[in-house]
């Protein structure tokens, strides 16, 4: 396989800014390894990457997993750099948050030995996230790269991705670390929210995000609905669940280091519907449906953030002097953590809450819920479960 300018290591290549990366190395004229997870059965398709223009003479893909380090091994040997963008995200927590946050350093620190083993690699550059830096008790108007998420905070208020937002702080002062302890040059890039066109199949999910949390939604659904008049996006609904306020995060660094800004905000949500439109994406394989079909709303939530507005709308039930039952799930887990909220908030007092598994146990007294039981309060007022999946067009489905 021809070498051109150098040989490049590029984990996470199936993600949305891997791709991009393995995409523009290949036009520049580097050789590219890349990873993606291990697919015993073969169900992946990686033409999107095959594809690409001299990907055939310039591009292998190798399967690696951060759960076992030394997989990725192979792919480092050889590379005088490694883009380290592969990073475990589960925003439902099917795992522990130290399970995937030990997962992500660890995996992080496998690769960094890797690089140190393989007597060729002058550069790591870790991409991090925005969620390394605002998540604090400050509230400084203005945050850069000095500052650091507070991962005890983030445990406590748990507040939307907090467990990706730890696995990202402690991952980034890890690799950080282990660079100026091993003399290895280690980068850390910190993006906010990433948007715009994307070359892998599925939408990412940092383009479902920024839709709701990244600028103010008014200012959003003024932009979109003078581009795209169809979608009637709805502000209040939006702002009953997104009522989000970011410290902006400058970029002195990067610009002092001759960084340039592209495009405006209106070309990337321009850009990224348009993909999305372009694609057909659809609701069950993808994250979003934009549809200009009349029994279609303009933004189809995912899976996880339908399950939360069906558990937040059942949460205006719960009033106070209350006895409810708590359920076992996604949804009832996000039902838990608003009423928290709003116990919090002193909006709801006196209540009491019967959990129907020690994972919601456990939960609602981290939220400071009171709880009993059946034999103590035989009568409930209202009972709160899950739903298996909710159908955006708001169809009946599984329940």
């Amino acid at each position: 396989m021809e070498e051109g300018k150098g040989r490049v290591c590029v984990t996470g290549g199936s993600g949305f800014v891997g791709s991009w990366i393995v995409k523009r190395l290949l036009e520049d004229g580097y050789t590219v390894n890349t990873t993606v997870r291990p697919d015993p059965d073969a169900k992946g398709d990686l033409s999107f990457l095959t594809n690409l223009p001299g990907a055939s003479e310039k591009l292998r893909i190798f399967s690696a997993d951060l759960s076992d380090p030394e997989s990725f091994n192979e792919a480092i040997e050889g590379c005088f750099g490694v883009l380290h963008t592969a990073t475990p995200f589960d925003v439902e927590l099917n795992e522990a948050e130290e399970v995937v946050t030990q997962r992500s350093i660890d995996g992080a620190l496998g690769i960094l030995k890797a690089c140190l083993n393989s007597k060729t690699v002058k550069r790591v550059v870790y991409t991090s996230s925005a969620s390394a830096v605002y998540r604090q008790e400050k509230e400084d108007d203005v945050m850069d790269e000095s500052y650091w998420s507070d991962e005890n905070l983030l445990r406590d208020l748990k507040p939307f991705a907090w467990a990706y937002s730890i696995s990202k702080t402690l991952t980034e002062k890890a690799v950080l670390e282990f660079g100026e302890k091993h003399g290895l040059d280690v980068v850390t890039l910190i993006p906010t929210f990433v948007l715009g066109p994307f070359i892998c199949p599925r939408l990412p999910s940092s383009v479902y995000v920024t839709l709701s949390f990244l600028f103010d939604v008014e200012q959003i659904a003024d932009l979109l609905s003078a581009k795209y008049p169809n979608f009637q996006i709805s502000v209040d609904e939006v702002k009953k669940f997104h009522d989000v306020k970011l410290p902006h995060l400058i970029s002195k660094k990067l610009m002092d280091a001759g960084f340039e800004f592209k495009y405006s905000m209106e070309e990337m949500f321009v850009d990224a519907i348009e993909c999305c439109k372009q694609n057909v994406v659809t609701w069950r394989n993808a994250d979003i449906l934009l549809s200009s079909s009349s029994r279609s709303p303009s933004i189809v939530f995912t899976q996880y953030g339908l399950k939360k507005i069906a558990a937040y709308k059942t949460v205006e039930y719960v009033e106070s002097g209350m006895v409810f039952g708590l359920g076992t799930g996604s949804t009832a887990k996000h039902a838990v953590n608003r009423i928290g909220e709003l116990l919090r908030q002193g909006k709801v007092k006196e209540i009491i809450g019967i959990p129907t598994s020690k994972i919601t146990h456990e939960e609602a007294l981290s939220l400071g819920i009171p709880l009993s039981d059946l034999d103590s309060h035989p009568v409930v007022d209202l009972a709160i479960d899950g739903v298996d999946e909710v159908d955006p067009f708001l169809f009946l489905n599984l329940v």
